[in-house]
């Protein structure tokens, strides 16, 4: 088996061509990273948003059991 370049730099320049072939290989591993870590951040965020909707939700709840609660104990009163 033969290699078809001279020397690494030769393999690197490809005749002329090396900077387009190495850029456009540059722009592929890129565009795969952005596509696999996106999701994992979209993911997080929605978790964080999720959980706090549950807090509110549940702050709610416990303000509409208090006030209820209170008016419960000022009509057994009158």
């Amino acid at each position: 088996m033969q290699f078809q370049f001279d020397s690494l730099a030769s393999f690197f320049a490809m005749n002329g061509h090396g900077p387009f072939v190495w850029a456009s290989y540059g722009m592929a591993v890129l565009v795969l990273v952005v596509l696999a870590v996106t999701p994992v951040f979209r993911q997080r965020k929605l978790r964080r948003e999720l959980q706090q909707q549950l807090r509110q939700e549940e702050a709610r709840r416990r303000a509409a059991a208090a006030r209820s609660a209170s008016q419960r104990t000022a009509e057994a009163v009158e």
